[in-house]
């Protein structure tokens, strides 16, 4: 089974994402339960999404 699981797990609290794969924590619990098909559609986002988080992390750091 197909998983974006880098092995770093961070919750970004504000967007409640995973920093290493982008899933929610709802993703990465039910992600066993989940179709193929619902899978790759959030595969399919999660670069966006964390490209999305990210930003919003070092756009709030502290100059």
């Amino acid at each position: 089974m197909a998983t974006p699981c880098v092995k770093l797990c961070a919750i970004e609290p504000l967007s409640g994402l995973c920093l290493g794969c982008g899933r929610s924590l709802r993703e990465i619990g039910a992600w066993m339960s989940y179709s193929p098909a619902t899978r790759a559609d959030i595969m399919a986002a999660l670069p966006q999404r964390l490209a999305r988080v990210k930003a919003e992390v070092r756009d709030s750091a502290p100059d």
